[in-house]
């Protein structure tokens, strides 16, 4: 059995309040649990149960909502003094999908590629970084693009993506002072985590370079950001020149829809 099978088998499932219950793989930031929580949800998205009302995963498990009522009346669970039927059932009904529960390490969607334009007014933490870990920018840039980022989920800002993969050779302390405003597009990294500020939002992670690429779209109402959770991402370094051409290609494009 591998890791990520163990860590499913493993679960564990606890009431959080009266109307909702935390599945838990673990305690850690690990790829082998973010898809034990895929894995679950794509089951409850295939069977959801009577009473459902929604599901949430994070990097570590899904909390699932829904309506105590509605599942005790599709219960065939005898009365117990203790825990209430509701819960009794859907902790019965979460081990059942958890039984069937398939794990998927591929992913359907291909890697997003980054642009990244490092340093400079763009990345004002980049020399930083560089000197935290005792090596050059160029060192730093030629590491944080030559890894490949799994997104575990999608928050904090809307299209805001919390990504592991983060090599630990530069693996950086978040700032001591937030900044009141990180211009959207910026690429940070705050101890083992990646992520892009697609809006201008505060923020204190640390700053290493800017995307050109838009990656929230508010009147897409159907896929309003580029990245979601299990997509895998790559970054690579433009120049400046090159920035500024994909910059206004952008803005070419947005005009003419």
């Amino acid at each position: 059995m591998d890791k990520a099978n163990e860590y499913l088998a493993h679960a564990q499932i606890r009431p959080v309040g009266e109307a909702a219950v935390m599945v838990s793989f673990g305690d850690i930031v690990d790829p082998d649990l973010f898809y034990c929580a895929q894995a679950l949800s794509e089951a409850l998205e295939k069977e959801p149960f009577p009473g459902l009302r929604e599901f949430e995963s994070s990097y570590t498990g899904v909390t699932i909502f829904y309506d105590p009522l509605v599942l005790a009346q599709h219960s065939s669970l005898p009365e117990d003094g203790t825990l209430s039927k509701g819960y009794r059932e859907a902790k019965a009904r979460l081990e059942a999908l958890l039984q069937k529960a398939k794990i998927n390490k591929e992913g359907g969607r291909p890697t997003v590629r980054i642009p990244v334009c490092y340093g400079g007014e763009f990345g004002p933490d980049l020399d930083y970084v560089a000197e935290y870990h005792h090596m050059t920018p160029e060192d730093v840039i030629r590491i944080h693009s030559g890894a490949t980022y799994l997104v575990y989920m999608i928050g904090f800002a809307p299209g805001y993506p919390y990504m592991g993969g983060l090599p630990e050779e530069i693996s950086t302390p978040r700032r001591k002072t937030p900044r009141l405003k990180i211009p959207k597009g910026t690429v940070a990294l705050a101890g083992s985590q990646a992520g892009v500020y697609p809006l201008e939002t505060p923020g204190g992670w640390q700053l290493l370079g800017r995307t050109p690429l838009e990656l929230f779209h508010p009147e897409d109402e159907a896929h309003p950001t580029v990245l979601q959770a299990g997509d895998k991402v790559q970054f690579y370094a433009i120049t400046l020149e090159e920035y500024k051409k994909i910059t206004a290609e952008q803005q070419k494009e947005g005009a003419g829809k």
